[in-house]
């Protein structure tokens, strides 16, 4: 089962350029086991096996890792050049400064670029060139691939303390909280990840053979599987389990377990743009969501399996959460919506 699901905002963004081109997107869909017909729900999401999947076939059929939203086309295989060169780097400093001499060398340039002022770092988005990207889907993967390429490599998380966007707000903009776990700020004149310069001398400690095994599923895997072992978000998620069938354990316990007190954990939970309801009731969600996906178990007893005593209760939440009923997202996921 996915930790997480996608909303299905970044599954259309994801296809603006394909369907600019002219490609069949709906083909692209049902090859990613993603229905169509679901997507006509305002607020469904995608499992996270279901999004990297429709990435792998969009960067396999444009044979293009821009998707159709650069200034040019970056033939499949750029990307795992780039980590070829980058896996022998000592540091993450010096994994940002090859990747970025790397990027520099096609034009027009699409990269991002290390600034360090004091004891803060900056990785600032570079694009020359017109880029077509309406839904913002090529800007906010490019920040997410670097940053996730980066922790993976030094095998914790790069801890952003900002991440700066020079646009407007968007509408979907309330899922960067859950992509960045940081202050967010928008119309600002970079779009750009800011982190403590400690992390620069974070040595590289994975080799070849783990490259080679990360590239059968990267970079799609960066975009739909974030690494979140290690925010308080993380592991709240995982101290809670999949069990809601079972009493969940309270703030206070999960506070001890992660040996701090509860105000300090409410702080670090604000910090990363949560808190302890949002992350239970998120959870919910995301496996009722799955579990809609197996059509062998009624829906009553999904009720049951995420923790409702009373089907009409997670009936109404459900509704919250995706706009519609349980039986009507199911529908939609079989290609069965009515007109």
């Amino acid at each position: 089962m996915s930790n997480l699901t996608v909303s299905r905002h970044f599954v259309q963004a994801a296809l603006e350029g394909a369907e600019r081109l002219g490609f069949d997107t709906h083909d692209m869909l049902k090859d990613a086991g993603i229905s169509p017909e679901l997507l006509r729900i305002e607020m469904a999401r995608v499992s996270s096996d279901q999004f990297s999947r429709l990435m792998q076939v969009l960067w396999h059929r444009l044979d293009d890792e821009f998707m159709g939203f650069g200034p040019r086309r970056a033939r499949s295989g750029t990307f795992a050049t780039m980590c070829a060169l980058v896996i022998d780097c000592p540091t993450l400093e010096a994994v940002y400064r090859q990747a970025y001499q790397f990027s520099r060398l096609f034009e027009p340039m699409v990269t991002m670029e290390l600034e360090t002022s004091g004891d803060t770092v900056r990785l600032v988005t570079r694009m020359e060139g017109e880029i077509h990207d309406p839904g913002f889907f090529l800007r906010e993967s490019i920040l997410v691939i670097w940053h996730r390429l980066g922790s993976w490599l030094i095998g914790q998380p790069v801890e952003l303390t900002k991440a700066e966007f020079a646009y407007p707000r968007p509408a979907h903009g309330d899922e960067y909280r859950h992509i960045f776990h940081c202050p967010l700020a928008f119309d600002s004149d970079r779009t750009a990840l800011t982190f403590d310069k400690r992390f620069l001398s974070a040595p590289v400690i994975r080799d070849k053979s783990e490259m080679r095994q990360f590239l059968k599923t990267s970079p799609a895997d960066l975009l739909s599987r974030p690494d979140e072992s290690n925010t308080f978000t993380g592991k709240i998620r995982a101290l809670i389990g999949r069990d809601f069938s079972k009493p969940l354990p309270d703030f206070e316990w999960i506070a001890a377990e992660l040996h701090t007190s509860p105000q300090t954990l409410r702080r670090r939970l604000k910090q990363e743009n949560t808190s302890f309801q949002e992350i239970k009731d998120l959870l919910r969600r995301d496996m009722a969501i799955y579990y809609l996906g197996r059509p062998e178990l009624p829906i009553n007893d999904i009720a049951s399996k995420v923790g409702f005593t009373e089907p009409s209760t997670f009936h109404r939440a459900f509704k919250k959460w995706t706009g519609v009923t349980p039986g009507a997202y199911r529908e939609g996921e079989r290609g069965n919506l009515p007109n």
